[in-house]
């Protein structure tokens, strides 16, 4: 990081950044091409979990390259000045990089579910076998990651 004073090293503060993020952009590459989606996220014991449909074009591309990026921001504040070019912006950040894999298991999907949906709220939830059936989870297993703060 070319500014070392805004690294954040904590794994707590990094693990905080992400409970409080209510998004996720996930990334990946097909033929050398980025793509990269805004994605509801849960997250547990060192992985990330999406839910998707069956067929897409992000899942597309995880069958053939299951490498990605991912990305959390928060707390975002513009700092205005007389000068534009002096503006910035106070902002908290993750980026990592992991392994994607898709589940497929009804039982590993109800759980990766509970991960997804208490992150938004703490009520119980029930899923419905069609439902589960006409899903994805996609798995991230984070291999590194590193926080960033400005203002």
């Amino acid at each position: 990081m070319r500014k070392q004073e805004k690294q954040i090293t904590d794994t707590a503060v990094i693990e905080s950044i992400i409970l409080k993020s209510s998004v996720c952009r996930l990334a990946m590459s097909e033929n050398d091409q980025p793509y990269i989606v805004p994605l509801c996220f849960g997250y547990k014991d060192n992985a990330l979990y999406f839910h998707s449909a069956r067929q897409g074009k992000k899942i597309d591309i995880l069958r053939k390259n299951t490498k990605i990026c991912f990305e959390f921001d928060t707390d975002h504040e513009v700092v205005s000045d007389e000068s534009p070019c002096k503006w910035t912006m106070k902002y908290r950040s993750v980026i990592g990089k992991g392994k994607a894999s898709l589940i497929h298991d009804p039982e590993a999907k109800r759980k990766a579910f509970d991960i997804i949906t208490h992150h938004y709220s703490n009520k119980a939830s029930t899923y419905s076998e069609s439902g589960l059936n006409s899903s994805l989870i996609i798995k991230v297993e984070i291999e590194s990651m590193a926080g960033k703060q400005s203002g």
